[in-house]
């Protein structure tokens, strides 16, 4: 009986946990815990990166078993092999897989979106194209860094596409497209683009006062004029036409996040749009920060394509944030001083967290200045144009 019980606690000792780790595993906890304390400490993101986080944590434990990248690694995913053979988290990623997450997430935003701001200004539509050349121009310098012989930094042409994606500032869009083009790069990838979200207002003060006189962060900018009812109804119905058929790659992101802000401005689904902002939004938000952080493993994640990847997406970010702004003069010099250059920098996509930060610069400058709502404008479209840019990789890529 004695040496049965033994033999039993051996057993159980060997099957666990403790006895089956690896300091890589060790190490990716601990990264894990680091970004648990961001979110729940430092308020980064919480709603995205503490999931994000705890994911990162189940993955790696040894004999837990919930996640199988290697099911996911090929062009053609067995299915049947998943839901048969697969963890929890295995099920859960087929939302990312089947690419179901990311636009039910663009739905939630729609119906707290006011795009009041860009229809009343439609000149900020370029200042949202502008602030996309982060993702252009990080791609090309990752394709660069491809032909450089530099090891570790080898990207395909694909991986170069979802690693540029990152400037968006957009988590969703960048899921949305590395999980098409790159997905054995998912973890590194959300993990740099929901980081970087979370440091809008300590990366681009910087680069906004750099790049502007104290004179052009003064400006104050004429009030925006009323929007109708009607204009606000016809817009998401428009722009899901018109981008539709420009890029229908962009379809899946622009139609949702749309058909999301047509249900808040129609007035006549109050239980949908309470449905989309709060219970589904809530729980997407949850499948989706858990699914990701599952598909950092240690594998994937402990490598020098991902440090590769925090710095080129950092470089992405801060192209973003500068062409926004430099834009934004271009138009101040052409309109005779009328337009405050800070609200070039809430062309990323960092909805609305980007334009609070346009105006903290400009009250810095201006206590009386108040630019929230010119800002929002950039802000909107840029997340308008990261779905385009999205769509216009994936069909050149995907």
């Amino acid at each position: 009986m004695f040496d049965t019980f033994i033999e039993t606690l051996k057993n159980l000792w060997e099957s666990s946990a403790f006895c089956n780790i690896g300091w890589q595993q060790i190490l990716m906890l601990l990264l894990s815990f680091v970004l648990m304390y961001l979110a729940i400490v430092k308020q980064f993101e919480p709603l995205l990166l503490l999931p994000i986080a705890f994911g990162m944590a189940l993955t790696n434990i040894p004999g837990a078993e919930l996640y199988h990248p290697e099911f996911f690694l090929t062009s053609s995913v067995d299915y049947g092999q998943v839901l048969h053979d697969g963890g929890l988290l295995d099920v859960l990623y087929l939302g990312v897989k089947l690419q179901i997450f990311p636009p039910l997430i663009f739905l939630g935003v729609g119906t707290m979106t006011d795009f009041g701001p860009l229809i009343a200004n439609p000149k900020s539509f370029l200042l949202g194209a502008a602030a996309q050349a982060g993702i252009f121009i990080t791609f090309l310098g990752a394709c660069a860094l491809s032909m450089s012989g530099i090891p570790n930094l080898d990207f395909t042409m694909e991986e170069a596409a979802a690693i540029g994606i990152i400037g968006g500032a957009d988590g969703p869009t960048a899921i949305f497209v590395t999980t098409r083009l790159a997905p054995q790069l998912l973890g590194s990838i959300a993990v740099a683009a929901y980081s970087y979200m979370a440091l809008v207002p300590v990366i681009q003060p910087p680069i906004m006062k750099l790049l502007t006189t104290k004179k052009e962060r003064a400006i104050k900018m004429e009030q925006l004029r009323v929007v109708t009812k009607r204009e606000k109804i016809i817009f998401p119905i428009a722009v899901t036409i018109l981008v539709s058929f420009i890029v229908p790659d962009a379809t899946a992101l622009v139609g949702m996040l749309m058909l999301g802000n047509l249900f808040r401005e129609s007035g006549v689904v109050d239980r949908l749009v309470k449905t989309a902002q709060n219970e589904l939004m809530n729980i997407v938000t949850i499948m989706l920060g858990v699914t990701v952080g599952a598909t950092a493993t240690a594998e994937n994640f402990l490598n020098g394509k991902t440090l590769g990847i925090i710095l080129l997406g950092l470089i992405a970010f801060s192209i973003g944030t500068a062409a926004g702004v430099l834009f934004a003069k271009l138009m101040n010099k052409l309109s005779g001083g009328r337009i405050n250059p800070l609200i070039g920098s809430a062309g990323v996509s960092a909805v609305p967290m980007a334009a609070r930060v346009s105006q903290k610069v400009g009250a810095e400058t201006n206590p009386s200045n108040f630019l929230l709502m010119h800002a929002m404008g950039p802000n909107v479209a840029g997340v308008i144009g990261s779905a385009v840019a999205a769509g216009v990789l994936l069909s050149i890529f995907g």
